[in-house]
């Protein structure tokens, strides 16, 4: 099963984007699935307030374990994770428009009025899994290239 099948299985089963995209490379990240499901737990729909889209959130998670300075003596991994991270939201912001998640869903989440909207207009269902596969597929670039 590739990382996007996964990554939308897990979203499928009710996930938030964060813990799906996380938990489809917690392998790679030496996690265990139960592990990576709860560190991307408080992630998802913008941290609950509509920010940066945990889609990407969980992408940058997995960058995080891959390439982030661990050793104070290694600067040059702190160097490594910036630019992944900064590639990351890039990619993104050029593919979507935008890495802010109310801006993507076009409302405000973190309201009842906003949510109730979100529900009503399918876009959890319909439009945030394509956000799942659109960081994937960036997240599966930049590692390529690294």
């Amino acid at each position: 099963m590739t990382h996007k099948e996964k990554a939308l299985e897990y979203f499928g089963n009710r996930f938030h984007c964060s813990q799906s995209v996380l938990a489809a490379f917690s392998e790679e990240c030496g996690l265990s699935e139960e592990q990576a499901l709860k560190l991307g737990a408080c992630f998802g729909g913008g941290m609950r307030q509509g920010e940066v889209c945990g889609a990407v959130t969980g992408a940058l998670m997995v960058l995080g374990m891959l390439y982030g300075q661990y050793d104070m003596n290694d600067p040059e991994s702190r160097m490594t994770a910036n630019k992944v991270n900064d590639e990351m939201m890039k990619r993104f912001r050029e593919k979507n428009g935008t890495y802010i998640c109310n801006d993507l869903l076009g409302c405000d989440i973190s309201t009842q009025q906003g949510a109730q909207y979100a529900l009503e207009n399918k876009l959890f269902i319909e439009f945030c899994p394509k956000m799942v596969e659109s960081a994937i597929e960036i997240l599966e670039e930049i590692i390529k290239e690294n």
